[in-house]
């Protein structure tokens, strides 16, 4: 019997986030012989057991109902506002078998993984938002950045540089417009990162201060490492790629759909640093992501991918900017990796499977026995 997977994600008016590569994870599923299916909280009819559930079609989207799937991949990407109030509570709901676990905001998982001396080397200095916290910051880094706790494309970000005659910010809003202006006092600053925090907010999100590390291995440029680890059809994690992310100048970030541009990892690294130390960085970034995995499916749960942001700084020291349980597999595509890119969406789908098989294995074996 076909085995029924259910992709949890946003339906809105206007219809799915991210519709081309979920079209692909569809049609992928199907590729393995499995019944896939979006669908968002407002399709479940729990009382009938059944789901309104989409499906690519030659144009749009197909619907129909389904019976209820044999375990689902929550790819539903959740920002604290309005128009996704309905996830939280229906996600807590124990209605499926999830193949990945709820995770959380993005400084609650620098708290967890500061208490592992193992990991403790590759985090920046991070701080709840305060004046205090600023001011201590500031005496300590020249750059430093303003985050929010659930943001992601780089949005709402302030990177704030000290000056020797003021601050100077640089920033992308929620609607990805740039922000550039110098200030002349820290009492002008702090007046001015908060009026960005209540117009950025989104409902009662928190922001968070974070060491701002050099990163500028091009000239007035930000360039990051993106790692994505999976795991694949056997349950094991696996390191499915990586590439390079070069900003554009004097940008705040180097996500790619805010004007930046994707870099093979080894060619630029070897350029940058020799042979060697390119080959010690790679093998350190791959070393910190299975670590880190492991420890947040220690205290999280089950998961089933992450794409880290990784800095790499001007001395080749590698940092763990952040990580993402729902990442993007675009940095794959532009770098023409289309075989990995392939397979970075084939395998959270045969991650589900395997769950499946094994239970199925299981049953059969306490029957036998």
């Amino acid at each position: 019997m076909r085995k029924r997977i259910g992709i949890l994600t946003y339906r809105g008016e206007a219809g799915f986030t991210e519709p081309g590569f979920l079209r692909r994870l569809v049609k992928e599923g199907q590729g393995l012989g499995a019944e896939v299916f979006l669908f968002g909280p407002q399709d479940v009819r729990y009382s009938e057991r059944r789901i309104r559930g989409y499906v690519p079609a030659e144009s749009g989207w197909r619907s129909g109902w389904y019976d209820w799937p044999d375990i689902v991949i929550d790819r539903y990407r959740y920002y604290p506002v309005p128009k996704h109030r309905l996830y939280l509570p229906f996600r807590q709901q124990n209605w499926f078998r999830y193949a990945n676990s709820r995770f959380t905001n993005k400084f609650r998982v620098h708290q967890v993984l500061s208490q592992d001396p193992a990991l403790v080397r590759w985090l920046p200095q991070t701080l709840p938002y305060s004046r205090e916290n600023l001011s201590q910051l500031l005496r300590e880094h020249r750059i430093l950045y303003l985050k929010p706790t659930n943001g992601t494309g780089g949005r709402s970000i302030l990177r704030v540089e000290r000056l020797r005659d003021g601050y100077r910010l640089y920033g992308r809003t929620k609607q990805q417009a740039k922000s550039t202006e110098k200030l002349l006092s820290k009492t002008v600053l702090c007046k001015r990162l908060e009026h960005w925090m209540e117009k950025e907010k989104s409902g009662n999100e928190q922001f968070f201060l974070q060491q701002g590390l050099d990163l500028e291995l091009v000239r007035e440029r930000v360039v990051d490492a993106r790692l994505l680890a999976q795991k694949d059809g056997t349950g094991q994690w696996r390191l499915t790629g990586m590439g390079l992310r070069i900003g554009s100048p004097r940008s705040s970030t180097s996500n790619l759909h805010g004007g930046g541009k994707a870099l093979p990892a080894a060619s630029f690294l070897k350029e940058r640093f020799g042979e060697r130390e390119a080959t010690r960085i790679i093998l350190e970034c791959k070393e910190l992501a299975l670590r880190t995995v492991a420890r947040i499916e220690e205290h999280f749960g089950q998961m089933i991918e992450f794409g880290f942001d990784l800095g790499i700084d001007a001395k080749g020291r590698v940092w763990i900017i952040e990580m993402n349980p729902k990442p993007g597999r675009d940095i794959f595509r532009q770098l023409g990796q289309n075989i990995r890119y392939r397979q970075a969406i084939r395998r959270p789908l045969e991650y589900a499977l395997y769950l499946l098989e094994n239970e199925q294995e299981k049953q059969e074996g306490d029957l036998l026995g």
